[in-house]
């Protein structure tokens, strides 16, 4: 192993008189040696003998830099020679025996007698040491560029996804995370992606360090969630995204949560007063779900589902028109002063939920897109409930998607196009609450070349129609074969000689062009 090599660096200029210090060499290390990383620093210190001058020299020595001043470290300490004293560490380079290495302001101190000049005896350990100092002193100069600093947390699991590189090292740097992170006390690292061995988004881990509990809970907008990591998906850097999207919903309004987990928007939906219809496939998610509704005493908002996406987009519009009409909704009660209390007493205040959903969230980013042309026709039948025939709007759609990471426009047009791709309808990038715009907002980085987007859109009036209601506007010549497992709600025209109909003609071209801004995922033909 090498030997241990202490460097001082003086990073004095223009903007900073901080000290670099940097940890003792350690390459090598297959085990960590936490004895290395001690070291003794000789230097001097100013004793102050009045306890009321010590903020004016701390100030005036620090202004001078005069004074020692390293990261973490507080250069104010006790006297070593007497316990009822404090001392301010001076800079490296001044010497208690030597006064020509003394700074001005020392200087002046020492004449008027309100300072004393001592040898400074600082002790560094283990302990002082950042991880990222350890990090660099253990990993050969190679690996420096990419030093995984950055790590997703659950409660008090720390979850890792190392490079192929740094698994060698995998051990170290666990220990070290825990030792750096009070409130981290496992180390797990990924061994695969996150759903490729499952369609619930966990995925296959390994234990670096610390017992291997994954039952955790966490805290995130004033909601407290408790489950076992392993088997749900949680993102805790996710949370600036769910805390967008919930500023967006607003109290009395329903919500439609596709995929919703273990309810990271649903539940602080439920707690501003909004109600929430939240869905996911995933059994152990729906467990937890539940389990969240009631530690955060959102029942009355938070209706958990536990079906496959597509077919709660359906359900959900069924459900919430149904609870409507039967005039459910949530029962507040108005809080009394107790001192005060009024007579009569004030009477609770019934808040109905609303016939209509105004917004549906889908946070599944690899597949969301995929699931858009399950909004066909969902009100159809009901226009009456929307504009013009009331104040409500047509449901806002929240898609999460990955794309490629770009500074240009070549993501956002990708995703436009796989949207349209999808239900047939084009969009403009611009303000989601107009009819034809999309807003896509980056949520974050997941990968050098991946990023994730938020496309949100309003359902298209036009979109909002059965087959059978387009086929009334399209000539005898247009037939429309559709699939009945994907959409059992659409009418299924059946030809009665399918080896007559080629996939163009001649005399619809009008309608050719129609067909272009219909789902893909009908298929067209015209007759001969």
């Amino acid at each position: 192993m090498t030997v241990p090599d202490y460097r001082l660096i003086n990073m004095a200029n223009s903007n900073s008189d901080m000290i670099s210090l940097r940890a003792p060499l350690a390459r090598a290390a297959t085990i960590l040696d936490r004895s290395l990383f001690s070291k003794k620093l000789e230097l001097a210190a100013a004793t102050v003998k009045d306890p009321r001058n010590i903020s004016k020299y701390r100030k005036q020595l620090e202004k001078g830099n005069e004074l020692l001043r390293l990261d973490r470290l507080d250069s104010c300490r006790t006297d070593p020679k007497s316990s009822n004293l404090k001392c301010l560490l001076l800079r490296p380079g001044v010497k208690a025996d030597t006064p020509t290495t003394w700074g001005p302001v020392f200087q002046e101190g020492i004449k008027t007698g309100e300072l004393d000049v001592v040898p400074y005896e600082l002790q560094l350990d283990y302990d002082y040491w950042s991880y990222l100092d350890v990090m660099t002193s253990i990993l050969p100069e190679e690996l420096h560029v990419e030093i995984p600093v950055g790590f997703n947390t659950a409660g008090h699991v720390a979850h890792l996804n190392l490079k192929e590189q740094y698994l060698p090292y995998k051990k170290i740097i666990a220990e070290v995370i825990l030792d750096k992170n009070p409130k981290i006390t496992t180390v797990i690292n990924k061994v695969d992606d996150v759903g490729g061995n499952s369609v619930f988004r966990t995925f296959a881990y390994e234990v670096l360090c610390g017992p291997e509990d994954m039952n955790v809970e966490v805290k995130e907008n004033d909601c407290v969630f408790q489950f076992d990591y392993s088997k749900v998906y949680w993102n805790s850097k996710l949370e600036p995204e769910h805390t967008r999207l919930i500023g967006m919903f607003k109290p009395g309004e329903v919500v439609a949560d596709v995929m919703a987990g273990i309810g990271p928007f649903a539940v602080p939906a439920g707690r501003k007063g909004v109600f929430v219809f939240a869905n996911d496939m995933n059994p152990e998610s729906y467990k937890y779900l539940n389990a969240a509704v009631q530690k955060n005493k959102v029942q009355q908002y938070v209706r958990p589902y536990n079906m496959d996406g597509r077919k709660f987009i359906q359900e959900a519009v069924h459900q919430v028109y149904d609870a409507s009409k039967k005039g459910e909704g949530a029962v507040i009660k108005p809080k009394q002063s107790r001192s005060k209390p009024q007579n009569p007493p004030p009477q609770p205040k019934h808040i109905p939920i609303p016939p209509t959903i105004s917004h549906f969230v889908m946070n599944l980013p690899a597949s969301a897109y995929t699931f858009v042309n399950h909004y066909k026709g969902i009100y159809s039948g009901h226009e009456e409930l929307f504009e013009p025939h009331t104040s409500a709007k047509l449901p806002m759609v929240h898609v999460h998607c990955f794309a490629l990471k770009s500074d240009d426009e070549v993501p956002l047009n990708d995703i436009l196009e796989r949207i349209y791709a999808e239900i047939g309808v084009r969009f403009k990038l611009g303000d989601a609450d107009k009819q034809g715009e999309m807003t896509i907002y980056n949520v974050r980085d997941v990968a050098p070349k991946k990023r994730m987007f938020c496309a949100s859109f309003r359902i298209p009036p036009e979109f909002d129609v059965t087959v059978t209601e387009m086929d009334m506007s399209m000539p005898a010549c247009l037939t429309i074969l559709h699939d009945r497992d994907r959409y059992p709600i659409h009418a299924v025209q059946a030809f009665t000689n399918p080896a007559s109909l080629r996939p163009t003609c001649s005399r619809c071209k009008a309608d050719k062009a129609l067909s272009k801004e219909l789902p893909r995922r009908l298929s067209y033909i015209w007759c001969t």
